[in-house]
């Protein structure tokens, strides 16, 4: 099989997977079943493209020209290979998690949960592949308008709300500002695609080029860069696998990917760093970075903690993209990865202390180390991940993303990767913590905070029992793949960091 019909197939797949999903709804081990296959074999076809890319080739096809020059065109290149082997290998993974979860958690509208995941993934893969900005446009909004539904999964008023804030920040944005960006983009170079070196550089500078690099920014929503992050907390009263889609495997991935893209192919590193909006991007990113960071720290509930923590997180990779060095497009390339695989594991461990203990505040969750170990020392791992401390893969990003700034003289920026870490430290390290030396809340009679949550009926509260009761195996199969990948990405972050320097050309 051809390059290019891979790529074509591997876009394709989770499209078709979402049909056959739907036809088999009705038995539910075969549905199952279905998903867990495409997604194995979406796998497959993305690995079937890394020789090809790692060997310095940028296959491409293109599937139909709109007008002369501008066309639906795909072109693989090392970012988008990163980008759709995490966004396909953790399909998987979630997938497998959704099984414990979906049945131990008895949701309604499984299917519906398993076809519009599928879109979604199929709508990653459009935009980890995109030649051009305006496919990256077309599959970006698609990934929005599929998660809409997941958002909303439960039908209460509070997940219509959320849906509302949801599909209101993504389009608004994308529409109002990203659009806008391109078509001037366009009007000024006469092409769209994705370059190396930038296709702005002596087009346009000054005021013109700073304009557009704020568009490009704050209208790819689905970074969060502060004002544009609520969305994201809002979308909390999803069921967790959609948390998990969301924070790790595609959405918020996708947008960050996008910033990548936009600052070294649109914009080009040497001329963005002249760019005199990118400085004043880089220290919001920074501030996004810190800001969030103490809005976690004040949030009981553990799926809201880690939504703030997200938020900070991801503004990790801005920064990245906005020093425009090579050292610090490397860090925010590998923060993709390593992100992706911590902050995945906390949020299935959030899971799993809902369907196994029914507890989602984290002033509920004393002791709660004594009955599910398995589940308290995989969120400690993806901590370590997220924190950036040995031996998980987090240490990679955070140390390049640091060269990156001390490379540009940004001394400020290092402090504040620093502080954030410490941050982290506080508000992730206290739930293990407490979990597995603080005496349970039934035994010292405090009585936990009940906040309402639309993925948790709290009427079914119960105290933690005596013994071991942790989730569903499927869920723990699923905690711990993710959990062994942030040691594996410590000891061998080599393909990651070897596709990113191709990227920047050393």
């Amino acid at each position: 099989m051809s390059v290019e019909l891979t790529i074509l197939y591997a876009i394709a797949t989770p499209f078709v997977g979402a049909g056959l999903i739907a036809a088999t709804g009705s038995k539910e081990n075969l549905r199952e079943a279905v998903t867990l296959v495409t997604g194995a074999i979406l796998f497959i076809l993305v690995a079937g493209l890394y020789p090809s890319v790692a060997a310095g080739q940028t296959p491409s096809v293109t599937l139909f020209e709109m007008l002369p020059g501008l066309s639906i065109y795909f072109k693989i290149e090392p970012l988008g290979i990163i980008f759709a082997a995490i966004a396909s290998f953790l399909w998987i993974v979630t997938s497998i998690y959704s099984i414990g979860y979906m049945r131990g958690h008895h949701e309604q509208n499984q299917t519906r949960f398993y076809v519009f995941f599928a879109i979604a993934i199929s709508a990653a893969m459009g935009i980890a592949f995109a030649g051009n900005m305006l496919t990256l446009f077309v599959f970006y909004e698609i990934l929005t308008l599929s998660t809409f539904p997941l958002v909303t999964h439960h039908g209460t008023e509070d997940a219509k709300r959320a849906g509302r804030i949801y599909l209101g920040i993504l389009m608004g944005t994308s529409i109002c500002f990203l659009l806008s960006a391109i078509i001037w983009t366009w009007s000024l170079t006469g092409t769209l695609d994705f370059t190396k070196g930038g296709i702005l550089a002596g087009k346009t500078d000054g005021p013109v080029a700073a304009i557009l690099l704020c568009l490009y920014v704050f209208g790819i929503g689905k970074a969060a860069l502060m004002p544009f992050h609520r969305w994201l907390p809002a979308a909390m009263v999803a069921p967790t696998p959609v948390s998990a889609l969301l924070h790790a495997v595609a959405v918020v991935k996708a947008g960050v990917f996008s910033v990548l893209k936009v600052a070294i192919y649109i914009f080009g590193t040497d001329f963005l760093f002249n760019v005199a909006s990118s400085r004043w991007l880089l220290y919001l990113a920074a501030a996004t970075v810190l800001i969030a960071s103490l809005v976690a720290m004040t949030k009981d509930n553990l799926k809201a903690r880690l939504a703030y923590s997200t938020i900070s997180q991801l503004s990790y990779i801005v920064v990245g993209a906005m020093l425009a060095s090579d050292l610090g497009v490397i860090g925010g390339g590998m923060h993709i990865a390593m992100h992706a695989f911590g902050k995945i594991t906390l949020f299935f461990c959030a899971g799993a202390f809902l369907v196994a203990a029914h507890k989602t505040e984290i002033s509920q969750m004393h002791g709660i180390g004594r009955t599910m170990p398995f589940t308290t020392l995989a969120f400690l791992i993806g901590s370590l991940s997220i924190i950036g401390l040995p031996p998980m893969g987090g240490l990679w990003s955070k140390w390049y993303l640091m060269l990156g700034a001390l490379e540009t003289g940004q001394i400020t920026i290092v402090a504040v990767l620093v502080v954030s870490s410490l941050l982290n430290v506080v508000y992730l390290l206290q739930i293990p913590f407490n979990g597995f030396f603080s005496t349970s809340l039934k035994n010292s009679g405090s009585v936990p905070e009940h906040n309402h949550d639309a993925d948790h009926d709290h009427s079914h509260d119960r105290e933690q029992s005596q013994g071991i009761r942790e989730a569903p195996v499927p869920c723990l199969i699923a905690i711990a793949i993710s959990s062994i990948g942030c040691l594996v990405l410590f000891f061998y972050p080599g393909p990651v960091f070897d596709l990113m320097r191709l990227v920047v050309g050393s």
